[in-house]
C-alpha cells in the first residue's frame, strides 16, 4: 500500500456559520499565494471523500504550490446544526471562503472544486461571490425523472444494442425479449410524461443547475466520466436545452472526458488523472 504525499503543513481550521461550528482542513503551501482551492463537499459524505479522493487531490496540488481548503458542511462530517443539502450551502461555502483567508491572509480568489451534488452546489454559490476565480465541476448532479428516463435510453440501452453479446444472451435464451422491450417502453413513457410535467411547473433541477453554471462569467473545467450515469444525465440535460448547449461550447468551459473513469474514481489511476487535469487547467488559469 503506498503512502500518499505529504504536504508541508496540514491544519485542523475551525469557524462559524449560521451560528453553527464548522470543521475544516487547511492545507498549507511553503510559498505564499494568492489564490486556492475550496473543495465543495454536496451530498451525504464528509471533507475525506471516497476513497480519499479529496485528501489526495488537497495533498497533490499542495506538491504543486496550490493551497487547499476541505470541510464539512453544516450537518456532516465533525460540523454542527442541522443537514441542509446541496442546494442549501452557500452560506457554508461563503464561511468557508472567510475562513480559508482568514487562515491565509495572502489568498484573494479561490476555485471552487466540486464532485457530484458537490459540482452543483458549487454551481450555485459560483456566480454571486467575486473572490471565485473558477471552478471545476466534476459530473454535475441534475438528477430527475426526465435525465434518468433519457440517459437510460440513450446510454444504457444503446450501448446494450451496439454489444454483440448482447444479441447472443437475447438468442440463447438469456434474456427475455419482452422484458426487455417492456422496460425500454417504460423509460420512454416516462421521459415523455416527466417532460410534460416539469412545463407546468417551475424550473427543474437540471434547469436550475444549467442557469448556475451559464451565470458564471469565469473559467470552468468541466470534467465527465464515461462510466458514470451521472455524467451522461448532466450531457442529456444541457444538449437539449439552448442554454445548455450554449455552456458547452463556451470558450470559458474546458471539457475534459475520461472515458473508462466511475463517478466516484474507484482507481487510483483515475484519481491521478483527474488531479493531473486540474492542476494542469490551474496552470492556464
Amino acid at each position: 500500500m503506498q503512502a500518499e504525499e505529504v504536504t508541508v503543513g496540514e491544519a485542523a481550521v475551525s469557524f462559524q456559520c449560521a451560528g453553527d461550528r464548522l470543521v475544516g482542513i487547511l492545507h498549507r503551501t511553503p510559498e505564499p499565494t494568492r489564490r486556492g482551492v475550496l473543495i465543495v463537499v454536496g451530498g451525504p459524505q464528509y471533507r475525506i471523500g471516497a476513497h480519499r479522493q479529496f485528501v489526495s487531490l488537497a495533498r497533490k496540488f499542495c506538491a504543486e504550490g496550490i493551497p487547499v481548503f476541505r470541510f464539512d458542511a453544516r450537518g456532516m462530517g465533525d460540523s454542527d446544526g442541522e443537514l441542509q443539502g446541496f442546494e442549501s450551502i452557500s452560506q457554508d461555502i461563503a464561511a468557508a471562503i472567510d475562513a480559508f483567508q482568514a487562515a491565509e491572509p495572502g489568498i484573494e480568489r479561490v476555485v471552487l472544486w466540486g464532485l457530484c451534488d458537490g459540482a452543483s452546489a458549487a454551481a450555485f454559490y459560483g456566480h454571486q461571490d467575486p473572490r471565485v476565480a473558477g471552478m471545476v465541476l466534476v459530473n454535475p448532479w441534475v438528477r430527475s425523472e426526465a435525465t434518468q428516463a433519457e440517459a437510460t435510453l440513450k446510454h444504457h440501452y444503446g450501448r446494450r444494442i451496439a454489444d454483440p453479446e448482447t444479441w447472443r444472451r437475447l438468442a440463447s435464451g438469456k434474456i427475455s425479449l419482452g422484458q426487455s422491450i417492456g422496460s425500454i417502453a417504460g423509460s420512454l413513457r416516462t421521459s415523455i410524461a416527466a417532460r410534460v410535467g416539469t412545463a407546468k411547473v417551475a424550473a427543474s433541477l437540471p434547469e436550475r443547475v444549467i442557469d448556475a453554471i451559464d451565470r458564471f462569467e469565469g473559467p470552468i473545467l468541466l470534467v465527465l466520466c464515461g462510466n458514470d450515469f451521472t455524467a451522461q444525465e448532466f450531457l442529456v440535460a444541457a444538449r437539449k436545452s439552448d442554454t445548455g448547449r450554449q455552456v458547452l461550447e463556451a470558450p470559458r468551459v474546458t471539457q475534459r472526458h475520461l472515458p473508462e473513469a466511475n463517478h466516484t474514481f474507484s482507481k487510483k489511476t483515475w484519481r491521478d488523472e483527474i488531479a493531473a487535469q486540474t492542476i494542469s487547467w490551474l496552470g492556464d488559469l
